[in-house]
């Protein structure tokens, strides 16, 4: 369904709720008009600079280590159309066709600050993709990040008629989607061809939702940390307390944990003070959510500046070191090692659960009777999974790598930074699964009846896997709870009983008009 309210590029930073709209097809997109005036004054700078003769960078002179060749007129146009195909080298699974819509938005956006020097009808020609929903195949390996030439490389070369695209959900093409959706190739002028393949919109596009799926699993498994406290019978004591010893994020954390705890004969099984009671919670879930934020706070001002090199500021053309996203790259990094926290802090409950030292609860929670091992196997699961989030938290982006004959010395990796992200916050969602899992035999073992948040949780994994008795397969059950919590209805169901308005907010969790 179209959204009543259009979204407008104006080349100021964009919001997760204006993403997430582009990405979904749930708006028509606009440039804003003085920003159109913007990048026409700049496009004007650079024809100047061309016509008097000036080397300017990728224009009308070679990139990389052929930047000392200079072009013709006459060869300006086979060059420009060599060089956004040359860059189409990305390979592997493509990404998702949101991720590419949203970076489409980004690339229109920075040109849109008018100070990237292309033409009005470069920006007209990615809004047509846009609004024709001709999603360019974007390959996810091309890029050390410092512009992602390979990726953005394969949208440019669609606006040419060459490479792949997607259109009414089939890979076609470039020339056959182009058709099909009534649009022409674009003949590249001098500076367009440099501009479409040499920023960072794709990696940006694709670290803005990595972090929105990272908070969605993250209000997730505050969830199912809340149902195994109450399964485990921990004290609510540290959740108050928070409020007057705690930031103001913890304190929130706390606060949500306190209000859903409530609405049920919640055990109370532990004492002040008990090093078992969980109660360091909220500072674990709070520190991963603000370093979430502030890379997410990052990105997202990324989406409102130019990182394109050369570009046009004070009436001239000017040398920038904006095509090295090292904010956030550095910041995202930093945001994994939160995300590391979050996977031990469930692990150590899913060794609880199932260690019998709670509530009298038995080993590997196991059914009172019943012959069987139970769930210590799954728990070793637990413990893969926590590895694996700890394992992807090595920073790469200080790594040393030399390309272009010794002139580019700086790279931050931030394609494989959101990769290795995404497999986080993947390990995440499956953790959940298990420990939502744990929690809800043990309340059946406890005879516990569950209300408000932990209710939901039990009711969900009672719908797709039954109280455990006689040993059997589980993998099937962790998979089909996985895919009911990360689902929107869980997530709608979650929301519509408490909120953390600023982080769903912020991160757009939401309806999005």
């Amino acid at each position: 369904m179209i959204s009543i309210d259009p979204v407008v590029l104006d080349g100021t930073a964009l919001s997760f709720a204006t993403l997430t709209r582009v990405a979904r097809k749930a708006t028509p997109i606009f440039a804003d008009a003085a920003a159109l005036v913007r990048v026409q004054a700049a496009r004007e700078v650079v024809e100047e600079a061309i016509a008097s003769g000036q080397p300017v960078y990728g224009s009308n002179t070679g990139v990389g280590a052929m930047k000392d060749v200079s072009w013709t007129p006459e060869e300006l146009e086979t060059f420009n159309m060599g060089l956004v195909r040359a860059h189409h080298f990305g390979t592997g699974e493509p990404f998702p066709n949101e991720v590419i819509r949203s970076a489409i938005a980004i690339r229109t956006n920075m040109a849109l600050t008018g100070r990237v020097g292309c033409t009005v009808a470069l920006v007209e020609a990615f809004l047509a993709l846009l609004a024709k929903d001709v999603v360019p195949v974007v390959r996810r390996t091309g890029s050390i990040g410092c512009a992602d030439i390979g990726l953005m490389g394969q949208i440019g070369a669609v606006l040419t008629g060459v490479g792949e695209a997607m259109h009414n959900g089939r890979r076609l093409s470039a020339s056959e989607a182009l058709a099909e959706a009534g649009l022409h190739p674009v003949r590249l002028a001098a500076r367009d061809s440099l501009a479409a393949v040499s920023t960072n919109s794709v990696a940006f596009a694709a670290a803005a939702n990595a972090v929105r799926e990272a908070a969605h699993a993250i209000r997730v498994l505050l969830a199912t940390g809340l149902t195994t406290a109450g399964a485990l019978g921990a004290s609510r004591d540290p959740w108050k307390a928070v409020a007057h010893v705690g930031t103001k994020r913890e304190a929130a954390i706390g606060a949500w944990l306190y209000f859903n705890a409530k609405g049920w004969d919640w055990p109370d099984a532990t004492n002040v003070q008990d090093p078992l009671s969980l109660r360091m919670m909220s500072q674990v879930f709070a520190t991963a959510i603000e370093s979430l934020t502030i890379a997410a706070s990052t990105i997202l001002a990324a989406t409102g500046r130019t990182d394109d090199n050369p570009v046009v500021a004070g009436g001239q053309v000017l040398t920038s070191g904006g095509s090295l996203p090292l904010d956030v790259t550095v910041f995202l990094q930093a945001a994994q090692l939160g995300l590391a926290h979050v996977a031990r802090n469930s692990f150590n409950r899913c060794v609880l659960l199932g260690n019998g030292g709670r509530r009298g609860l038995p080993v590997n929670l196991v059914a009172p009777g019943a012959i069987a091992t139970g769930f210590g196997p799954l728990i070793k699961l637990s413990g893969d999974l926590f590895v694996r989030v700890l394992s992807l938290t090595n920073p790469i982006s200080p790594q040393a790598l030399v390309v272009a004959d010794g002139l580019e010395d700086e790279a931050a990796f931030l394609p494989l930074v959101v990769e290795r992200f995404e497999r986080q916050v993947q390990a995440l969602r499956r953790m959940a699964a298990i420990e939502a899992l744990l929690a809800a035999q043990a309340m059946d073992i406890s005879g516990d009846k569950p209300d408000n948040v932990p209710g939901l949780i039990y009711q969900l994994v009672r719908r797709v896997s039954p109280f455990y008795r006689i040993d059997r397969p589980l993998s099937m059950d962790i998979e089909a709870i996985e895919a009911a919590l990360e689902s929107q209805e869980l997530l709608a169901e979650l929301l519509g009983l408490s909120t953390l308005d600023e982080v769903d907010a912020f991160f757009a969790l939401g309806p999005t008009r």
